[in-house]
């Protein structure tokens, strides 16, 4: 970095918050590094004593809400901002979709001979550590809502068509 280029980031930084353009909101990095690290937190709690809730809790939690949530969360900011049944949607969406990837995996693990609790958290883990970063799965709700706009946008006149 040059002398130049250095004294360009100190100023950045120096400039008083009112002067800065206002931009999008920030999105939410900590929501990711918690689906990301989620499933690596649910294999390392199964090193407690058996039979402790402090052991099944968590990986109860993660199996049946952590793939689910990596792929439909973080909703963009003008989902979150939106009235209506986005929110509703997604935590109807994350059980169902995380238990369905859990049975996959374990029926694949099991076809391949090769099933242990550790395995299969593992497994999950690293497919929640790789789709987190992604962005999310669009939602019906969203989608629908994206289509009716559009609908009413080409229903609008427009110079070319004549009023």
């Amino acid at each position: 970095m040059t002398h130049e280029e250095e004294a360009a980031a100190v100023t950045d930084i120096e400039k008083p918050a009112d002067s800065r353009a206002p931009g999008p909101p920030l999105p939410r990095p900590w929501l990711r590094v918690a689906l990301a690290l989620s499933g690596w937190v649910a294999l390392a709690v199964t090193a407690l004593p058996g039979g402790s809730p402090l052991r099944w809790l968590p990986v109860l939690l993660f199996v049946t809400f952590g793939p689910g949530c990596a792929l439909l969360l973080p909703r963009p900011p003008a989902e979150r901002t939106r009235p209506g049944g986005a929110l509703l949607e997604t935590v109807a969406l994350a059980a169902p979709l995380s238990l369905s990837l859990a049975t996959l995996t374990a029926t694949a693990l099991f076809v391949l001979e090769s099933y242990s609790v550790t395995f299969f958290l593992a497994s999950l883990a690293a497919f929640c550590m790789v789709v987190a970063p992604l962005p999310a799965v669009p939602l019906p709700a969203a989608t629908r809502e994206a289509a009716a706009l559009r609908a009413t946008e080409r229903l609008k006149p427009g110079p070319w068509r004549g009023r």
